[in-house]
């Protein structure tokens, strides 16, 4: 039986007594009630600790879900193979982390109310490293979003292809311009397009490349097979008769065009945002996502057990 109860049932038994005065009953009457006022207010009712429990382990969920959800949102941005979904996932990937980190400042007064020490000391461990996670996450998702591999891919096998394809087929015209087959031009004109080719063949390495000394290499070797196919087509200049000149122009142009969408190409490669984004992704991030969901885990389990105890 309650204490309210016990002492309503009291004030009636004694206010009906004949014995006391009815002043005495009324300030009785008024004592008995301050009493039940003042221990009420003082002794929280046992369903308001259960419902605070039961709000932390919710809480403790979204947390687990929201921060989930950004590390993967994270992910697929990086994986992403346009900047607007690259963009999109990014984005997703924000909100998720603002609304894990509403999650985590909402939780802490709950544990404080409550006593819950463990708890308290799960949580200060998981917000340690999800600081260290959002600050490492914000720069792998600034460089997947520039997606400067990407790009430079889109260039080497879209414009630089084409250009390509275009410098074969003025090729090809000025050999049809020399007359008679001519195996000085035709070697010419093989070694020309062979140079270009060798360029194309290292743009894929060198995008893919992570570092700067590999690059470098590969960037000599470009140099060195430019410099052969434009004194392939300055060899056969010398070669080929005055109505092969305006084939020999538009091959020149179109190397011109190709040398100027490789640097493109080498520029965007030496950025390098996919294969850094991705390597840390890899590395760091995976370490750091495991740790905060490791430790959420943990709080979710003691959260558990809490409840368990609760209910006995």
């Amino acid at each position: 039986m309650s204490l309210s109860l016990i002492l309503d049932r009291g004030l009636a038994v004694g206010t009906q007594s004949t014995g006391i005065p009815t002043a005495r009953r009324r300030v009785l009457a008024c004592a008995a009630f301050l009493i039940v006022s003042v221990l009420g207010g003082c002794t929280a009712p046992p369903e308001t600790s259960l419902q605070r429990l039961v709000e932390a382990r919710q809480r403790t969920a979204d947390l687990m879900l929201h921060f989930t959800t950004a590390a993967d949102a994270g992910n697929r941005a990086v994986l992403a193979d346009t900047d607007e979904s690259s963009a999109a996932f990014a984005r997703e990937a924000a909100q998720a982390t603002e609304a894990a980190e509403k999650d985590a400042a909402a939780l802490a007064p709950m544990f404080e109310a409550l006593d819950y020490a463990e708890e308290s000391r799960l949580l200060k461990e998981f917000n340690t490293r999800f600081a260290e996670f959002r600050t490492l996450d914000r720069n792998v998702l600034e460089l997947a979003v520039a997606n400067t591999n990407t790009k430079a891919q889109q260039l080497a096998f879209g414009p630089a292809q084409s250009s390509v394809d275009e410098l074969d087929r003025a090729l090809e015209a000025v050999a049809v311009a020399s007359g008679e087959p001519n195996w000085r031009v035709q070697a010419l004109v093989a070694r020309t397009l062979a140079a270009v080719r060798a360029i194309q063949l290292l743009q894929a390495p060198h995008i893919a490349e992570a570092t700067d000394a590999a690059m470098t290499r590969m960037e000599a070797q470009m140099a060195a097979s430019e410099k052969t196919a434009r004194a392939s087509l300055q060899m056969l200049s010398s070669v080929t008769p005055p109505s092969a000149t305006p084939r020999l122009a538009a091959a020149t142009a179109a190397l011109d065009r190709f040398m100027d969408l490789n640097g493109q190409i080498v520029a965007l490669s030496r950025q390098n945002t996919n294969v850094r984004s991705l390597s840390m992704t890899l590395g760091l991030k995976r370490m750091l996502t495991t740790a905060c969901q490791d430790t959420l885990r943990a709080l979710e389990n003691t959260l558990a057990e809490r409840g368990y105890t609760a209910t006995r």
